[in-house]
């Protein structure tokens, strides 16, 4: 399975300022698995829906304390992913999963668990505190109540950034989900590290956190992006037009950006 080079469909195609674009893959969706409100399947037929042909199903990972997926029901998703595969051999169904990094750059995902999935994303959320810890939860206050990098003191941002760095320098995280969303960070600095890594950078359509000027900086690393919708409905997958606007106010070119055809 090959995440950054999507074959070609009848994939709808949107005008943008005056050129066409289209979104081969949507690699970062949620089912009622975790805490969207469609199943698998009515993902998979959302995405077919449009000619995308192939859809990530990534859940969010099981230590995160609201709706983190149980490991013995990541069993039973797995399992309903193979049965679709089988129903619809033309489209590619992924099985992946929304790992929560935890503070001290660890996942809640275990190594010996890494191999189950297809490909992994990960990202810091307001949940996932180390076990209800201390300091998971003094670090989930702070990031909550210093949500922006204009809010955020230097010592939390710094903070932030090593539990990214650390986060993605030891563990084979494909995607970086909504990066700075939530938890302030040095963006440049992990942007280096996504660029050593092979990480994608996510521009995420439902945590529009990141700005042209976020995007340009981290442009200065050498790094790729994906666009995901992110989508907790069926209705959303597949949502990309605003991640399109974006990557143009920042003058991305296009082949920097995985999933996403220039017609």
């Amino acid at each position: 399975m090959s995440l950054d080079q999507p074959k070609d469909s009848s994939t709808i195609e949107y005008m943008v300022n005056g050129r066409k674009y289209a979104l081969l893959s949507d690699l970062h969706t949620h089912t009622v698995y975790s805490h969207g409100s469609g199943s698998v399947l009515d993902n998979v037929l959302s995405a077919r829906s449009q000619g995308i042909m192939k859809i990530g199903i990534a859940d969010h990972g099981p230590g995160h304390l609201g709706f983190g997926v149980p490991r013995k029901k990541l069993v039973e998703q797995k399992t309903e992913i193979l049965r679709l595969r089988k129903l619809y051999p033309d489209m590619e169904i992924y099985f992946s999963v929304e790992a929560d990094i935890l503070g001290g750059g660890g996942l809640d995902i275990k190594p010996s668990e890494f191999d189950y999935f297809d490909y992994i994303c990960a990202g810091w959320h307001y949940g996932a505190v180390n076990g209800l810890t201390p300091a998971g939860i003094a670090e989930t206050i702070r990031n909550a109540a210093r949500s922006s990098i204009d809010k955020a003191t230097k010592g939390q941002i710094r903070a932030n950034t090593r539990m990214l760095v650390k986060a993605l320098e030891n563990n084979p995280i494909k995607i970086l989900t909504h990066p700075g969303d939530k938890a302030p960070a040095d963006l440049l600095e992990v942007a280096a590290v996504c660029a050593k890594t092979d990480t994608l950078v996510e521009i995420n359509t439902l945590h529009m956190s990141l700005t042209a000027e976020d995007i340009k900086m981290m442009m200065l690393a050498d790094i790729r992006f994906v666009v995901s919708s992110d989508a907790h409905s069926p209705d959303r997958v597949g949502d990309f037009i605003a991640a399109v606007n974006l990557l143009i106010d920042a003058k991305v070119d296009m082949d920097r950006v995985v999933n996403i055809k220039v017609l």
